[in-house]
C-alpha cells in the first residue's frame, strides 16, 4: 500500500533581520565641535537670550526668577514687575508681601521675592546700584549662582566668561557626546576647551533653542535633527 502524502505545509525559513549598521565612532574634539556649532548656526540664526530686558538690572532679575519657571511666564511677569520697581534702589525698598504678589505665577516666589530684594540692596550696598560685570562680584550677590553671573555677563556685557549650562545644554551635552558629566559645573569644565570663547554665550543659545524645537527631553526628533550625523546618541 502507497504512504500517503503529506498535506502539512513547510514552513518558510525565517529571515534574519537585516544587520543594523554600526555608526562610525565619532570623535569629540575642537574641530568636530566648531561643525557642530557651525551647523547649529546655521539652523538658529535668529537664536538669542529669550528673557526680555533692557538693562543689565533687568536680564539680572529676569534670570533669578526663571529658575524653575519658563521664560515665557518670566516674560509676562516682568513687565508689571518693573513698572513698580524700575532700578535697584526702589526694589531694595519694596515690601516683600508686595513682590510676592507680582512673582507668584513664577514659583517658588517667596524664595525669589527674598532673593531679588536682597540682591537689590546689595547691589545699592556695594555698586552705588548698578550691576557689577565681573563674575566674582556678581556671584557675591544674594541669590546669584554661577549660571545667572554668565547669562548677566554674556548677553548684557558681552563678555564670554562661561557657558551658560541649564537643563537644554546639560541634555544636550550628553547626547552629543561632549561629556559625560550631569554636573552644571563639570559640564561647563568640559565644553570651555572645546569650544572658542567668542562662541561660548551663543553656543548655550544655539543648544536651548535646539532642545526646545528637536532634542526634546522625553522624544527626540532625531529623523529631523540637522546635527544627527554629529550625535553618537542619533537614532535617525
Amino acid at each position: 500500500m502507497a504512504a500517503k502524502k503529506s498535506t502539512a505545509r513547510k514552513r518558510a525559513p525565517k529571515k534574519k533581520p537585516p544587520a543594523r549598521l554600526k555608526r562610525p565612532k565619532i570623535r569629540i574634539d575642537a574641530a568636530h565641535a566648531a561643525r557642530l556649532y557651525d551647523d547649529l548656526v546655521r539652523t538658529y540664526p535668529d537664536a538669542h537670550c529669550a528673557l526680555d530686558h533692557r538693562d543689565a538690572f533687568e536680564l539680572l532679575v529676569a534670570t533669578i526668577l526663571s529658575a524653575q519657571c519658563t521664560d515665557k511666564r518670566v516674560n509676562v511677569v516682568t513687565p508689571v514687575l518693573f513698572a513698580k520697581y524700575p532700578d535697584a534702589r526702589a526694589l531694595a525698598a519694596a515690601k516683600q508681601e508686595d513682590v510676592e504678589e507680582i512673582i507668584r505665577s513664577t514659583g517658588f516666589f517667596r524664595n525669589k521675592a527674598q532673593n531679588i530684594i536682597a540682591m537689590a540692596g546689595a547691589l545699592v550696598d556695594r555698586h552705588g546700584g548698578e550691576v557689577p560685570c565681573d563674575m566674582d562680584a556678581l556671584t557675591a550677590l544674594p541669590g546669584v549662582g554661577r549660571k545667572t553671573a554668565n547669562v548677566v555677563l554674556g548677553n548684557a556685557f558681552g563678555r564670554n566668561e562661561g557657558i551658560v549650562v541649564d537643563t537644554h545644554v546639560s541634555r544636550l551635552s550628553q547626547r552629543l557626546g561632549l561629556t559625560r558629566d550631569t554636573d552644571p559645573v563639570k559640564i561647563e569644565s568640559a565644553l570651555i576647551p572645546l569650544f572658542d570663547r567668542d562662541r561660548w554665550t551663543m553656543l548655550s543659545h544655539l543648544l536651548i533653542e535646539h532642545g526646545r524645537q528637536v532634542c526634546d527631553a522625553r522624544k527626540p526628533r532625531c529623523g529631523d535633527c540637522p546635527i544627527a550625523a554629529l550625535c553618537p546618541s542619533s537614532l535617525a
